[in-house]
């Protein structure tokens, strides 16, 4: 899917991985905290939580952390009250970027999320300035060698989906945002492994990008993905498999 997470594929840089594994896993302990205090500590009623969940158990955040951001988040455990934040801007070669985040100073984050437009290449915009550009939709996934395209397709369509289509190693699904349960539960219920389910910022049209832009792209996209306040990156660029190639053959040559 264009601009929601096959940037994310080029090469990272060594020696990275574990500091990126505790931001991760702290971004994803605001999440469950925020859903907890939201909607309560029980994911068989708080459908925000359970999501919360699944997704930190996808990328295999310990249970006792896990465990403890939900106790913070019902006031068992003392905790921070984070705010949800959306922004929208443009990056280079006139690319559109949404971000979701949660912080617990508003100012202090769109202060640093302005800084970081400013100086790669994009501009923070105002509410609704880019927007107009994406569709909200429910994005389930489903890895390719577990299940046939068709049997996949038969099922999501039948419980409402909208679209199918196949991104690397995972069968990507399109639904309604208020569908989003409906479809999962229903694929469940075929005994199709649903890697993950959530709500994404799905863009109209993509705008191309050559290998001086893309690069440009790339390394605002991970500045964004990097702060920890920021939980979601989404952006309407495309970048030629081509183009790919190219910046994999610079990094590896780095």
């Amino acid at each position: 899917m264009a601009g929601h997470s096959h940037w994310a594929s080029i090469k990272h840089k060594k020696g990275a991985v574990d500091k990126k594994r505790g931001k991760l896993f702290s971004k994803l302990a605001r999440n469950i905290m925020t859903a907890a205090r939201n909607g309560g500590g029980d994911p068989d009623m708080n459908l925000k939580l359970r999501y919360a969940l699944d997704k930190a158990r996808l990328a295999s955040m310990p249970k006792d952390n896990i465990e403890r951001a939900v106790k913070k988040g019902t006031g068992e455990l003392e905790g921070v009250n984070f705010e949800e934040v959306l922004y929208e801007g443009y990056g280079p070669g006139g690319i559109a970027i949404i971000l979701e985040g949660l912080t617990d100073n508003r100012a202090r984050t769109a202060g640093e999320i302005r800084n970081i437009f400013e100086k790669n290449g994009g501009k923070l915009g105002d509410s609704g300035s880019v927007s107009f550009q994406f569709d909200k939709k429910a994005v389930l996934t489903i890895p390719t060698g577990t299940a046939s395209e068709n049997d996949v397709m038969a099922a999501a369509l039948d419980a409402g989906a909208d679209d199918m289509r196949t991104s690397g190693d995972v069968y990507e699904i399109l639904a309604p945002p208020t569908a989003l349960e409906e479809v999962r539960a229903a694929l469940a219920g075929k005994r199709l492994d649903v890697r993950s389910a959530e709500v994404a910022m799905i863009p109209k049209a993509t705008v191309p990008l050559d290998a001086s832009a893309a690069k440009r792209v790339f390394n605002l996209l991970e500045i964004f993905e990097d702060h920890e306040d920021i939980q979601n990156v989404f952006s309407n660029y495309d970048v030629p498999e081509d183009v790919m190639n190219q910046l994999a053959a610079r990094e590896s040559g780095d």
